[in-house]
């Protein structure tokens, strides 16, 4: 499985992925989870959360998700806009939260 290194905002991290999309995602996922409950088993309280913000430590997406299987920084990479993802991401989101009623 290809290696995708992933800069957007304060956000850098290597992801192991099908493609470059599907990388992309589990990064909006990462960000999102900081601050949207996408499950019942959430680790962080609210109060770690809001620590977290304060210390500079959260993940912050900037208008595009920069992605590479060379390394970060490159002028070679591949863009995608972090709306268009953070979209499909909710459509994912949407779509697991109706299988899981379903069920």
């Amino acid at each position: 499985m290809p290696k995708y290194y992933i800069q957007s905002g304060t956000v850098r991290t290597v992801v192991s992925a099908q493609d470059a999309q599907r990388a992309a995602l589990w990064a909006v996922h990462k960000a999102m989870q900081q601050i949207v409950p996408t499950y019942d088993d959430a680790v962080d309280t609210a109060k770690e959360k809001a620590e977290q913000a304060s210390s500079g430590e959260m993940f912050v997406l900037d208008a595009t998700i920069r992605l590479s299987e060379q390394g970060f920084d490159r002028d070679d990479c591949d863009t995608l806009p972090t709306f268009e993802v953070v979209t499909e991401w909710n459509q994912l989101m949407v779509a697991l939260d109706r299988l899981q009623n379903w069920l």
